[in-house]
């Protein structure tokens, strides 16, 4: 009887599990859009869908267009059922914003990093304040957030607490979930940047629907986010996807890991600019920071040689790199992302162009090249979806 007890239960939240996931993912939908792409039985919809309602967890959204009979009922993830945090670690800035359930950003705050000193105390202060910000200024109490979602740079080993590996940084296991706990209860779950990016994209994104993908992000540094069979892979100790570290040139320009000749230190933003800087014989760049100073660049490529020729080479270097992800992964897409990504976006079509002579023809002919579609957010908006994940995961049951 114990054993048909917990099997029932079992069976029952992954049913609800299901269903909120479809509805998280692609709602409004009706109950026979439920049955249909669940594989569900009426009844059974019928019951988990009443149950979700009582809780809370799901609302009814109008009726759905008919062609006659009695119109279906469009039911949908209740906004103000919980709100989410989510935080982007960058190299610059620390970019804290809060989500309600049905993922619409109700309040952002930014605290600048000084690129050349990143103090681990001082980003875990800087995302504790920026809880506070956020929930404050949308009027929301901390009990009503269902947890915090930490995007960051390097490699995050995940245990009872996550542990960051930077090397560009200068973080070695840097405990970073346990300084962020010491200033609040709520629960955290940290990964790499551009794995959260990947997740705000397959979920909401560029990689909507697709099996095979690889989310790119260049920004300060460079990271990519490998999915295959529509799971991200990562390797033996969740390190997979530092594509940045794969060398183009063997021997070439010293990266900040160390190593020579890496695809950062050719395509990140910090390395472009600084390749900028030598082509202009060591004259600094105008700006203030790295963003302004890319855009300075930018804007300079049209009419000074010198910064066109730098940008075509960014392009040439980034199509390479691209050539590698589709030889070595064979995806159906690939997608560039990153504020960096997003400032050169005019240069798609060279990178494109890039790609084809560098990587096998059958492949790439397979590939779509895009943009993220999330711009500059997707960061903090995938690690907000980090504490959705494990709801949806439990059956919509919070720890």
């Amino acid at each position: 009887m114990e054993l048909a007890r917990a099997t029932n239960r079992s069976v029952r939240m992954r049913n609800r599990g299901a269903l909120l996931t479809k509805l998280f993912l692609d709602g409004p939908l009706t109950r026979q859009d439920l049955v249909r792409s669940t594989g569900l039985s009426q009844p059974g919809v019928s019951n988990v869908v009443s149950d979700l309602i009582e809780e809370g967890l799901v609302a009814e959204a109008g009726a759905a267009e008919s062609d006659g009979g009695r119109p279906s009922m469009m039911l949908r993830i209740a906004p103000r059922f919980a709100f989410l945090a989510g935080v982007d670690v960058g190299e610059t800035r620390v970019r804290v914003e809060l989500f309600d359930f049905a993922m619409t950003l109700l309040a952002s705050v930014e605290y600048p990093l000084d690129p050349a000193r990143t103090e681990p105390a001082e980003v875990a202060g800087h995302v504790l304040a920026g809880i506070d910000a956020v929930t404050g200024t949308a009027g929301v109490s901390p009990t009503d957030v269902l947890g915090v979602g930490i995007g960051v740079s390097g490699v995050v080993s995940q245990g009872e607490h996550a542990v960051v590996h930077a090397q560009a940084l200068g973080w070695d296991a840097v405990p970073l979930e346990r300084l962020i706990a010491a200033g609040t209860d709520l629960p955290l779950h940290i990964d790499n940047g551009a794995k959260t990016l990947g997740q705000a994209e397959m979920w909401f994104g560029a990689g909507k629907g697709a099996r095979h993908a690889v989310f790119a992000l260049v920004g300060s540094g460079v990271g990519a986010a490998v999915v295959a069979g529509g799971a991200t892979y990562r390797g033996a100790s969740s390190s997979a996807g530092e594509w940045g570290h794969t060398t183009l040139v063997y021997g070439g320009r010293q990266c900040r890991c160390g190593a020579r000749g890496c695809l950062e230190a050719y395509v990140g933003a910090e390395a472009i600019i600084d390749r900028y800087r030598e082509a202009r014989g060591g004259r600094p760049v105008p700006g203030e920071d790295e963003e302004s100073q890319l855009n300075a660049l930018i804007e300079a490529a049209a009419g000074s040689a010198t910064a066109r020729r730098v940008l075509d080479e960014t392009a040439a270097y980034l199509g390479a790199g691209v050539a590698n992800l589709i030889n070595l992964f064979n995806p159906e897409r690939v997608v560039l992302g990153g504020w960096a990504a997003m400032a050169l976006g005019d240069l798609l079509p060279a990178v494109r162009e890039a790609a084809g002579r560098q990587a096998l023809r059958q492949p790439y002919e397979q590939a779509s090249i895009e943009l993220c579609r999330l711009g500059v957010d997707a960061v903090a908006l995938g690690a907000a979806t980090l504490p959705v994940a494990r709801f949806l995961a439990d059956g919509g049951v919070r720890r």
